[in-house]
């Protein structure tokens, strides 16, 4: 130990400037750090801010977050009780309610809001948005960015369509993982209160779902369509663009619906149809393959 150190006397000391601050010494910290009013320690050539405890670059406009040890921009308006995790970041004039919880790697885009005791996993995108009041959002969700909107321009190209407005989201709403909700272009879009979304769910731009619904998985939901208060899609239906469809409305898994549902009622199939209807054809397709083989 004794020649160890010997050896390390030796080696002059510009040499360790040029270490990275996570590499892990066995003989303590080579740099000196100031220390907040909160026991936190903040890195070399910075600023520790004496009203929040929060520590800022020279130069940058984010500061980390005490509670969590996530970052968050300035113009931002948080709540001292919201959680920010390590590698979660509020991007600026973002508001964020009481207790909400940010997971890691999640991004808070400008402008967004969110209610209280929200609760947001891992590696979420929010963007061009507002959340309401204790809705959960689990990990990979991402809401608010573009939808798929584009035109043929004269020379055959295809042309993007601007999609500049929002994404509305009521209180008590579950999102489940890895489920996307386009911005809308023409109208916002547009999700009820006490709606439940299960993983990898495709919303469209524009789209507007009423009160109470469920959404089950990979539910894909194209551009402009209307649903009711208190509808059921069960796995894997589609619904095609700028279609209605009324409250009270449950469809069968892998049914599409192809044009306006306008009776509440159970629906199901390829185009969607009354369930009675359904379960007809299928029957008579039953017993003509039957007589086929035979």
């Amino acid at each position: 130990m004794a020649v160890t150190l010997k050896r390390l006397s030796s080696i002059p000391p510009f040499i360790f400037r040029n270490f990275p601050l996570s590499t892990p010494s066995r003989f303590g910290s080579l740099y000196n750090f100031f220390e907040s009013s909160t026991n936190r320690t903040a890195l070399p050539n910075s600023v520790v801010n004496s009203e929040t405890g929060a520590d800022v670059d020279d130069g940058q406009e984010f500061l980390k977050w005490k509670n969590g040890g996530g970052h968050f921009h300035q113009s931002a308006c948080i709540d001292p009780t919201v959680v920010i995790e390590i590698g979660a970041i509020v991007y600026p004039k973002s508001v964020l309610g009481a207790n909400v919880h940010v997971g890691s790697g999640t991004a808070i885009g400008p402008c967004v809001k969110i209610g209280q005791f929200t609760k947001i996993g891992y590696n979420a995108a929010l963007s061009n948005c507002s959340v309401g009041d204790s809705c959960v959002i689990h990990n990979g969700v991402c809401i608010g960015q573009d939808g798929f909107g584009f035109f043929v321009d004269e020379d055959g190209n295809m042309v993007k369509k601007p999609q500049m407005l929002n994404v509305r989201i009521g209180n008590h709403v579950d999102i489940g993982a890895n489920t996307c909700i386009d911005r809308g272009s023409w109208r916002d879009t547009v999700i009820g209160a006490h709606t439940k979304i299960d993983n990898l769910v495709q919303i469209g731009h524009n789209v507007v779902i009423g009160k109470s619904c469920m959404l089950c998985g990979q539910v894909g939901i194209a551009g402009s369509v209307i649903i009711g208060d208190y509808v059921v899609l069960g796995g894997r239906v589609a619904v095609r663009d700028h279609v209605s469809i009324i409250s009270k409305v449950r469809l069968a898994a892998n049914s599409s619906v192809t044009k306006d549902i306008r009776e509440p009622g159970d629906y199901g199939g390829f185009p969607a149809v009354p369930i009675h209807v359904w379960r007809r054809q299928i029957a008579i397709q039953c017993r003509s393959s039957k007589k086929g083989k035979s």
